[in-house]
């Protein structure tokens, strides 16, 4: 599979110019009032942590629910995010709010576990009513060359997600370089992804402009190619408005005002939301 991707070649100081450019523009048609509105329905709320509760779960989903309470025009978020252990529980809360949920799988967030185990934690979290699978690859195996292990696991996992969506997590930021993370892209699309997503938010650096913009364009890429439309999420860092902007501006320029929703866009940054809504209030 090496032999596919050898003669791709990442030019990272054009992308860092353009990812430049990009920032420094508009927001095209919309205001910013407006691109804030959409980032805020985009967003995945998560707690991923080993001091999570029940009470701690229940919380967050309660949050969730009351953004669309807070004004006129303010849409709740897209997802709340968690361990397979609450997926149940969660899915029982928000059931017919229209927010989803989703579970980080498959030995998240170092995917260092045998594929057996991954996919009886997938199909788990999927039993339990997760709506979203998060997973992340191997970076060991990437970086070893392995990339069929890599498209094969994604394949896999895909399957075992039945009808829930799956993201995939490149944890871009062990990636070592661009061209990396556009291999990562590639494979994780053509083994089934409905969404690849920067980062865990575990490790430093986590998303960055440069690395989402490459995975921007392989997204580009494929659909010129198919026609089929790949989501996008980036995750991990992202706790200002401003910089949430950013990301808008990029999915916007590269990809278009079709991808701007929670179906094809989202974004991991619970410390955000609350800021976002003091904005658009």
């Amino acid at each position: 599979m090496q032999e596919t991707y050898k003669n791709i070649v990442v030019d990272e100081a054009k992308v860092a110019s353009e990812v430049k450019n990009i920032i420094q523009g508009g927001l095209g048609n919309y205001t910013e009032k407006e691109a804030l509105s959409i980032i805020l329905n985009c967003i995945d709320l998560t707690t991923l942590e080993g001091a999570d509760t029940k009470s701690k779960v229940n919380a967050l989903c309660e949050k969730g629910l009351t953004y669309v309470n807070k004004g006129k025009n303010i849409p709740n978020v897209a997802a709340i995010c968690v361990y397979p252990t609450f997926a149940k529980q969660v899915s029982e809360k928000l059931k017919g709010s229209g927010i989803k949920t989703a579970c980080v799988a498959g030995a998240f967030p170092a995917g260092q576990s045998p594929l057996f185990v991954k996919l009886i934690e997938v199909k788990y979290a999927v039993d339990e009513g997760a709506e979203e699978i998060d997973m992340v690859i191997s970076r060991g195996t990437f970086l070893e060359g392995d990339y069929k292990t890599i498209y094969n696991e994604v394949l896999a996992i895909k399957q075992f997600c039945g009808e829930a969506h799956l993201k995939v997590i490149l944890e871009t930021g062990e990636l070592q370089n661009l061209r990396n993370i556009r291999i990562a892209s590639d494979i994780s699309i053509a083994a089934g992804a409905d969404f690849i997503k920067t980062s865990t938010g575990k490790i430093n650096p986590a998303a960055t402009e440069e690395a989402f913009y490459v995975m921007l364009q392989s997204i580009k890429s494929h659909y010129e190619k198919t026609g089929k439309m790949i989501g996008i999420k980036p995750a991990g860092g992202i706790s200002e408005p401003e910089q949430a902007l950013n990301y808008f501006k990029l999915v916007n320029t590269v990809l278009g005002e079709k991808w701007l929703n929670n179906k094809y866009f989202r974004m991991g940054a619970s410390r955000l939301a609350d800021k976002i809504l003091e904005k658009i209030v």
